[in-house]
């Protein structure tokens, strides 16, 4: 498990319940879709859902206008339409909306992730930002992540989010569960 010497990264990489609301306490934040459907699965993926193709769903997080927060979750196909089904239709609401709204969900450890400046994800993230039209100066990329899987009538839901170095530098007020 790698964690950050700075008790801020620490607080938001580990802090429960909705990223969504920690940054609305803060500001205006809102969902900007970047793509969403079948998808072959990262092997961090692959191995927390045990299978090699599921449904994605991109998103960047802006917090007053500024990408903050890029996430990605993906669900097996089944779960997709079983149990996560209602993902489909969240269109540019957070997905906060589906996981912390009083359903009844377990929920793994949350898990961090030191980012390399060159790495699959940081590309992932640059082009996101591109795709959205968001580019913010390019050497402000995410270098921390951190994502944890959510279980609904037994099955997964794994959760991506990496975070921009200026966002851990807010205070993480304490919200729900």
């Amino acid at each position: 498990m790698h964690r950050s010497a700075d008790p801020s990264i620490n607080a938001w990489l580990f802090a429960g319940g909705s990223l969504t609301a920690r940054l609305r306490a803060h500001g205006t934040v809102e969902v900007v879709v970047v793509g969403q459907g079948a998808s072959a699965l990262w092997l961090a993926e692959q191995r927390d859902l045990n299978c090699r193709c599921a449904y994605a769903r991109e998103v960047i997080l802006l917090f007053n206008g500024r990408a903050a927060v890029w996430a990605r979750s993906v669900i097996p196909l089944p779960a997709f339409h079983g149990a996560w089904k209602s993902l489909a239709c969240l269109g540019t609401r957070p997905l906060a909306e589906l996981l912390f709204q009083g359903r009844s969900l377990d929920r793994d450890a949350l898990v961090p992730h030191r980012l390399l400046r060159q790495g699959p994800v940081s590309r992932w993230v640059r082009q996101s930002t591109v795709v959205a039209g968001h580019v913010d100066n390019p050497l402000v990329q995410p270098t921390w992540a951190c994502s944890s899987v959510f279980w609904r009538r037994g099955q997964p839901l794994r959760v991506f989010e990496a975070f921009a170095p200026w966002v851990t530098q807010l205070p993480t007020p304490r919200t729900g569960p």
